[in-house]
């Protein structure tokens, strides 16, 4: 049934990440109710007051989640960790459709042997990929270039200046262990810190990325082929930082392969949000979103199941996509 007023519950609603994709959501809808929930929604009610239409919760998914509480939901966004899978398997056994962010490649299995049990009513995506899969997303768009990919590497850089660097820097030992690559076409789990590379930056200077789990790597792979490929994260000066402006989040993409035209080639691109990591994240989740819902004249998704990032958001004309929020993209031939 279709709903008559669209209503959003944003779990870690009023916190950095949550914050922004409220006023994204906002910007792009008027009539869209958001519900931002917490465990002190006192904090958040200023920028409900800000954002109008748009009231606090108190959810401490410790104490667990019951939906029957809220009137209607039909998006339920994760904005925080919730390793335990609450919400995404609320979302699914209630037919609600739901975006969550923070899984790594080994925290899905659960939800996959319960899809395989339950019928999916309504959109349940995996968005633990960088930002949200905004990096995907660009990969995808560029490697419609080329006829055969043989090595795809891509980084994201984080900026101690940025107000979530620190935050990630201390988490780092918690995700940083065993990671998932793909090297010659075989799977493996390798151990971080001895499987470092270094990598060139924007402007002349190198850093040490270290390889993670996140969800690119077995997405990337999916839709390309490629024999080769990682995620690394980096902790370095970003762009931003290296002009005396705010820290960016800097993303890093470097494609080999044959073109299209049937050479040799490689491309790097590189993806600067101007606003961090925050801002970035929120922008992958929105675009997500506005698919869901049909936000900004898109077509609403209203088919149930399982979906990422790259199979329910168009990665066509990505690039653009992203100009429109101020997300710079350079791209370089190695």
């Amino acid at each position: 049934m279709e709903l008559q007023e669209k209503r959003i519950l944003i779990v870690g609603g009023y916190g950095q990440v949550g914050t922004n994709i409220a006023r994204l959501i906002r910007d792009a809808d008027e009539t869209v109710k958001l519900i931002l929930a917490g465990r002190n929604p006192q904090k958040g009610e200023l920028l409900a007051k800000e954002l109008t239409h748009a009231e606090t919760a108190y959810i401490d998914l410790e104490e667990g989640f019951n939906s029957d509480q809220f009137r209607e939901i039909g998006l339920i966004i994760s904005a925080l960790d919730d390793h335990s899978n609450i919400l995404r398997e609320t979302a699914i056994l209630n037919g609600i459709a739901c975006i969550t962010v923070s899984e790594l490649a080994d925290q899905i299995s659960a939800t996959a042997f319960l899809s395989l049990h339950k019928t999916i009513s309504a959109p349940i995506v995996f968005a633990g990929h960088w930002q949200a899969g905004l990096l995907t997303l660009v990969v995808k768009q560029m490697a419609s270039g080329f006829s055969r990919i043989t090595h795809i590497e891509t980084a994201g850089l984080y900026d101690e200046k940025d107000p979530v660097g620190p935050l990630v820097a201390e988490e780092v030992s918690g995700f940083v262990g065993k990671a998932l690559i793909r090297q010659d076409g075989n799977w493996q789990y390798v151990d971080s810190k001895n499987n470092a590379r270094p990598i060139n930056l924007y402007g002349g200077s190198s850093a040490i990325g270290h390889p993670i789990s996140t969800l690119d790597v077995p997405s990337i792979a999916a839709f390309t082929g490629a024999r080769n490929i990682r995620f690394d994260f980096i902790i370095w000066e970003s762009i931003g930082s290296s002009k005396s402006l705010r820290a960016s989040h800097d993303l890093y993409i470097e494609i080999e392969g044959i073109s299209s035209s049937g050479e040799q080639k490689k491309v790097r691109t590189i993806v600067s949000g101007p606003k961090g990591n925050s801002h970035l994240t929120a922008v992958g989740v929105y675009l997500i979103a506005e698919r869901i819902l049909g936000l900004n004249g898109q077509t609403a998704q209203k088919t149930g199941g399982l979906y990422l990032p790259e199979t329910i958001v168009s990665s066509d004309n990505i690039i653009s996509r992203l100009a429109e929020f101020g997300i710079q993209t350079i791209q370089e031939y190695v």
